[in-house]
């Protein structure tokens, strides 16, 4: 299983062309001219969420370097409905020519076909660009909460199931996933209370309304002492959030979060994949773009099209046995 990382692997030319070569999915016979052409004119790089959200935030300091790298503009737009949902099934509709990218999710691109009949695409629909960033789940409570140590507030879940109330944002999002492996590792249950998004979950946390949330390390900032962290899903502390404790450090093998990156119309040609793969691996080295990264509490992650197309079928192993085992399949 991957496990969210704390420092940025540097990657070396060589490792990144084994890492890009051979995306999988056809390419309908490209060469290397595809990509020596490419790009003859602006790119459009679809959101398939409204404006601000970390999505959005993303892309808009990826925007520049990728404009400077590929030598065209690069215009963002926005395609929200249906958690993604509405622009990932466009995609797969759409000219594969590269001139269209768009920003994908897991593990929406996974949950959203396996719990959906009307999704409108599979996840091999999409074809894999990258993936190049993450957002670690946390779990936080108020300040003042009783709840002061993971410990307590598993031993208060156990002494009565269902009776703490655990917001995230969205239906079987990373967040609500998040909550239902928290429950199966440490063999509790709690009653998981979606919200539109996570603007709406936080002020529930605070009002009271709920008793924790389950939500991304982008909020330890935001929050500050307004909230306590219990537990962040990540294999290692994370830089500059060593004071608050992971999952696994209190013997729970936590470690899940949201991971974005970039999907492609599934007849875009290997060549023009490879050369936008190593242009946002490029990106991810520039130590001014990880510094940015790192102080909105993001992860970087180096996927290339092979590596992002495997993990995305690991972690669609891992949620499949996850809910059979719990009976939503």
């Amino acid at each position: 299983m991957k496990r969210f990382k704390t420092a940025l692997p540097l990657l070396a030319a060589g490792a990144m062309l084994a890492a890009c070569s051979g995306a999988g999915g056809g390419g309908g016979g490209a060469t290397e001219d595809a990509a020596a052409s490419y790009p003859e004119r602006p790119i459009d790089y679809v959101v398939a969420f409204d404006a601000g959200g970390e999505s959005d935030i993303t892309a808009r300091l990826q925007q520049q370097p990728l404009q400077e790298a590929l030598g065209t503009e690069v215009s963002i737009s926005y395609q929200p409905g249906g958690g993604g949902a509405l622009a990932w099934s466009e995609l797969t509709r759409t000219e594969g020519d590269g001139y269209t990218i768009m920003g994908h999710n897991l593990p929406h691109i996974i949950l959203q076909p396996m719990m959906r009949e009307d999704a409108g695409y599979e996840t091999e629909d999409l074809k894999q660009v990258y993936i190049f960033q993450s957002t670690p789940n946390i779990l936080a409570v108020r300040a003042d909460s009783e709840y002061e140590t993971l410990d307590d507030f598993i031993a208060a879940a156990k002494e009565n199931p269902g009776a703490i109330s655990v917001g995230g944002s969205g239906d079987f999002s990373a967040n609500h996933v998040g909550t239902l492996l928290l429950n199966d590792e440490a063999g509790i249950e709690t009653t998981y209370t979606p919200f539109s998004g996570t603007g709406a979950a936080v002020p529930a946390l605070l009002g009271g309304h709920v008793d924790a949330l389950m939500t991304y390390t982008p909020m330890i900032g935001q929050l500050g002492d307004q909230i306590r962290v219990l537990g962040i899903a990540t294999e290692e502390p994370m830089e500059g959030l060593e004071d608050h404790p992971t999952f696994v450090d209190q013997g729970i093998e936590l470690v899940d979060g949201a991971y974005r990156g970039v999907a492609v119309p599934p007849e875009t040609p290997d060549a023009i994949v490879d050369k936008l793969a190593e242009t946002i691996a490029g990106i991810n080295e520039d130590p001014e773009f990880v510094e940015q990264f790192k102080e909105q509490a993001f992860v970087v992650e180096n996927m290339g099209p092979e590596e992002a197309t495997e993990f995305t079928a690991e972690r669609k192993e891992v949620y499949q046995d996850l809910f059979e085992r719990l009976g939503l399949l």
